[in-house]
């Protein structure tokens, strides 16, 4: 106990900051030892639109060509009269 008792303020002080130091350190490296390894995700293949919509067809038949507009059922050629 020798390290504690007959110290002057300024020894005492700089026992103080070892033991902050060396606490810190002792709490990074925890920090560091905690932290899991990130996992590297498996990239899915991502759907592509026609896919999508071939899906919503076989579950949906009477949706089948939803996604067109209207614009291109009529056809090109047509030509609406504006009354």
């Amino acid at each position: 106990m020798q390290i504690l008792f007959n110290k002057t303020i300024d020894q005492c002080r700089i026992i103080g900051a070892r033991g902050g130091r060396a606490r810190v350190r002792n709490r990074r490296m925890r920090r560091l030892q905690a932290t899991p390894k990130t996992a590297e995700v498996p990239v899915s293949r991502l759907e592509t639109a026609a896919e999508a919509i071939a899906l919503l067809d076989r579950q949906f038949p009477w949706l089948v060509g939803a996604e067109m507009s209207r614009r291109s059922q009529r056809g090109i050629g047509e030509v609406r009269a504006v009354l």
